[in-house]
């Protein structure tokens, strides 16, 4: 009964209330955040010793002590290629080693040579490139510079901190302060009886960084906040927290852990943009001190007038425990960072063209009629949708692999129905594992040692959606290859062709834990306490997830969605902003919240359409479906108590709005594939800020409900109810052009301008000078567009003229790295629009160029003649629509290379 009480009270805390935020830490009360946060500034314990320098072509090493405790850890400084520096320091004698995060970096980082410009006892001057790193002895600290300016300052405020357990005077610890903290592993009772257990000790680490010259700092997802990073400290909000956990109905302008952890930041100004990321899997607190909050209107004033200013931001990044390993990403645009960034962490490999389309979902679709029921409604109405997704309510007593036997009894049969309709299937597949008699996974787990342990050694037993759980530490090679298995083959044996995964609860969820997690002082694999990778356990599943389903199909690309993430986790998984509610407020923070993972590798970001929590009005899920459009990842969810929303319910008006996204949606599908596959090419984000665009402008700095779709569309969205006007800023200045894509109006980039707006859509721009592939025929579903043919939109800039690119395979196989792929560049000047292939390869495909529509036309032109290898000097018909040139039926392959000459 106790046991029964204890899950219904849960049941309860996660589906009818709103996050109770005491339930959560504040830095106070998170003993070594307050402890490295109470450090006084500019009183720096540490020297480096700079008389016993080791250099080689591409490193140097010295010793740091700390001279107030006479303690002496390793430091090395690498120069990286592509402009980064890294940053090391670890203890040299440690009575146990430190944690030091595994499989993050997509491979060992390529090193740079660098050359030593001074050296003495007090500084040494390191050269890479154009880059500049001073090293100071006393005082410890390190300057770096980007072509003379001074662009960073490492541990500039002294706060740099490496805990150890001998340092018990320093800390300045009360007597028995942290023993009732769980987070604190009672190393202050384990001091005393250390030279019995040698206990770990207190392994808090830390490192502040100023930039000289910054205006504002982005980064550090997931948090729910605004783009812009604001001032934290005394007086004000808290420090950004890093502790992967369950939070729902989650607060907005929060800077409290969520879900994911990406400790990388992006310090920007108008004439330069410098990163750091702190690689650490620790729980982690990061301070920001931006100037820009005490004197912003000063600032901006003196910017503007060319005087000088003293802008700088803060960083201050503390973490539980772990070593020091931080990178400098010297920039200097915010292009250059992000790609430095991947090129550390790795870039998200081409997803299937369908997991672009329209996903629906909801907990739960429950019988396979249901499933079908919605797929035909679909159909009937002509709405397009490419996924349907079931919860956990599809498994058999949410013992997941298996399915529920009689709601869900023919799942084969279920999928070759979606598959039938060109549609596809994902199912959700937690960590947690039902502890009962007779389950396989449960059976196994205990039969080979395969979940974590509490401290003494036992199984671990929390509370999630079975009731008594257990779970996989899945950190143990053993338990890493048998997941893998599962994946691939053993247990969806009959419906293994298509199934695609979403690991959610993967933070991991506990509900009966210490803050809705697993307790700090549970065991994993190599004695390692949960404390030390909290922040990794989701990412090492979506690790297996994505190596079982290679297995599974080795040519097929896997789609994986996880909740919980981490650097790095691009290279696996999709994600998304959880448990959003039905708000404005909600919807509104889904652009920032998927920007600032876009900044950070991730760039297949989206959010629950509508809302998972609570039901929104008719208003807010339409504006939701509009703006959703310009996210990656287009998902509708709700929560099994919210109403029936999916977009065929509603009266005919409602439905044609939903129905015009959608189709706006689908025709996109070309340029969003082929923003991904030059992510994964080139390393920049699919979906950018405006700041990322236009650095120099000084406009667009705080600008976070507006995004960019490569370079060449621009969505601002509606977040409020009852507008007819909305106030966009077009950046660019007045020789930008801006088509608005409901007229092809024509605009300036003259900064904010105001447009009417009514409920059909909200304001979308194509940039001049660019040149947008579309596929203009609708269907009901992506994968029956793959033979149809293209329309390009051609928007011309002040000079005439455009640019673009096509990104064609075969939609789904890993073939387009063996080169069967068409990367196609189009380019239209003095009246000619040019096609040609950009790398020598070839695609069989029968997709062919339908129709253009030139934005900004010439005037005059009375036809157009094509000429390519098969088709020579062959008359098309041209007409106009307003001002917009239309060109019917080159009727060309998109294989061969052509020219249009408008005459």
């Amino acid at each position: 009964m106790i046991l029964r009480n204890i899950i219904y009270y849960f049941f309860l805390y996660k589906t009818c209330l709103a996050v109770i935020r005491e339930n959560f830490k504040e830095c106070e009360q998170s003993s070594f955040c307050r402890r490295l946060r109470n450090l006084k500034p500019d009183q720096s314990r540490y020297i480096l010793d700079l008389n016993n320098l080791q250099v080689s072509d591409n490193f140097l090493e010295a010793e740091l002590l700390n001279k107030d405790e006479n303690i002496t850890f390793k430091f090395v400084l690498t120069a990286l290629a592509g402009n980064i520096f890294r940053i090391y320091a670890d203890e040299i004698s440690p009575i146990h080693g430190r944690y030091r995060v595994q499989g993050v970096l997509d491979g060992e980082p390529q090193v740079e040579r660098i050359k030593i410009l001074k050296q003495d006892k007090n500084e040494v001057i390191v050269q890479s490139g154009d880059n500049k790193a001073i090293l100071k002895s006393e005082h410890f600290q390190i300057e770096f510079y980007k072509s003379e300016n001074l662009v960073a300052v490492v541990n500039s405020r002294g706060l740099f901190h490496i805990e150890h357990l001998r340092m018990k005077n320093t800390l300045e610890i009360k007597e028995g302060e942290d023993q009732k903290e769980e987070d604190s592993g009672a190393w202050e009772e384990n001091f005393k009886s250390f030279h019995d257990s040698k206990p770990r000790g207190p392994e808090g680490v830390g490192m502040d960084i100023t930039f000289p010259g910054a205006m504002r700092v982005y980064g550090l997802p997931q948090h729910a906040d605004r783009l812009a990073l604001r001032s934290t400290g005394p007086g004000g909000i808290g420090p950004y927290r890093f502790y992967n956990s369950d939070v729902f109905e989650y607060i907005l302008d929060s800077t409290m852990a969520l879900y994911g952890a990406v400790p990388v930041v992006y310090a920007h100004s108008t004439s330069n943009t410098v990163g750091a990321f702190w690689l650490n899997s620790a729980e982690t607190w990061v301070d920001i001190n931006n100037s820009k909050d005490q004197n912003m209107v000063s600032s901006l004033v003196n910017l503007v007038s060319g005087q000088s200013t003293e802008n700088k931001v803060d960083v201050h990044f503390m973490s539980e425990s772990g070593v020091v390993d931080f990178f400098i990403l010297m920039g200097p645009s915010p292009k250059d960072c992000v790609q430095q960034y991947t090129s550390l962490t790795g870039v998200a490999p081409l997803p299937q063209y369908f997991t672009l389309g329209y996903h629906q979902s909801r907990w739960n679709y429950v019988t396979e009629d249901d499933v079908t029921a919605v797929v035909k409604n679909f159909d009937n109405y002509d709405l397009p949708l490419d996924t349907m997704w079931l919860d956990i309510e599809y498994t058999d007593g949410k013992k997941y692999f298996v399915w529920e036997p009689l709601k869900f009894g023919h799942p084969d049969q279920m999928l070759k129905n979606l598959t039938a309709t060109g549609r596809h299937l994902v199912v959700i597949i937690d960590p947690h594992v039902k502890r009962e008699s007779g389950y396989f996974l449960h059976e196994d787990a205990l039969a080979n040692d395969y979940y974590v342990k509490t401290k003494d050694g036992n199984v671990y037993e929390g509370t999630c959606w079975p009731g008594p759980s257990s779970y996989p530490d899945f950190f143990n090679p053993k338990v890493f290859n048998y997941y893998k298995n599962l994946y691939s083959q053993l247990y969806f044996e009959n419906v293994k062709s298509d199934i695609m995964i979403w690991n959610d609860m993967n933070e991991p969820s506990v509900f009966n834990g210490p803050e809705i997690t697993m307790p700090k002082d549970c065991l994993h694999y190599g004695g390692w306490e949960h404390r030390h990778l909290h922040n990794l356990y989701g990412f090492v599943y979506t690790a297996i997830t994505y190596e079982g389903l290679l297995m599974r199909n080795p040519n097929k690309r896997p789609f994986i969605l996880s909740r919980s993430h981490f650097a790095g986790s691009q290279r696996y998984a999709a994600i998304w902003t959880g448990d959003n509610d039905a708000k404005w407020e909600h919807m509104a923070a889904s652009y920032p919240m998927c920007l600032s993972e876009a900044l950070s590798g991730i760039s297949f970001c989206g959010a629950d359409i509508g809302g998972y929590f609570n039901n929104p009005d008719v208003e807010l899920l339409q504006r939701w479906y509009q703006s959703a459009i310009w996210l990656p990842f287009f998902r509708a969810h709700a929560h099994i108590d919210a109403r029936r929303r999916e977009p065929f319910l509603f009266e005919k008006d409602v439905r044609n709005r939903f129905k015009n996204a959608l189709v706006t949606r689908y025709a996109h599908l070309p340029l969003w594939y082929t923003q991904f596959y030059e992510h994964e090419r080139f390393g920049e984000p699919v979906i950018r800020p405006l700041f990322y665009a236009y650095p120099k402008e000084i406009g667009v700095i705080d600008i976070d409900n507006q995004l960019l779709l490569g370079d060449s569309v621009l969505a601002h969205m509606i977040s409020e109810p009852g507008q007819s006007t909305a106030n966009v800023y077009l950046p660019g200045g007045p020789s930008t052009y801006w088509y608005d894509l409901r007229t092809f109006k024509k605009y300036n980039g003259n900064g904010f301008t105001s447009v009417s707006v009514d409920l059909d859509s909200i304001p979308v721009f194509y940039k001049g000078g660019h040149i947008i592939p579309r596929k203009d025929r609708s269907r009901r579903a992506s994968t029956l567009t793959h033979r149809d043919p293209f329309t390009l939109y051609v928007a011309l800039d002040s000079n005439k003229s455009a640019k673009g690119t096509l990104f064609i395979d075969d939609n789904e196989s890993f073939d387009y790295r063996k080169k069967k792929y068409l990367y196609i560049q189009f380019e239209f000047n003095t009246d000619i629009l040019k096609s040609s292939l950009i790398d020598d390869t070839d695609y069989d495909t029968l997709e062919w160029i339908e129709k253009i529509v030139i934005l900004g036309a010439p005037v005059d032109v009375k036809r157009a003649v094509i000429n390519s290898k098969s088709l020579r000097s062959v008359e098309l018909e041209a007409y106009y629509d307003d001002s917009v040139l239309n060109i019917r039926k080159p009727g060309v392959s998109v294989r061969e290379p052509f020219t249009i000459k408008l005459i």
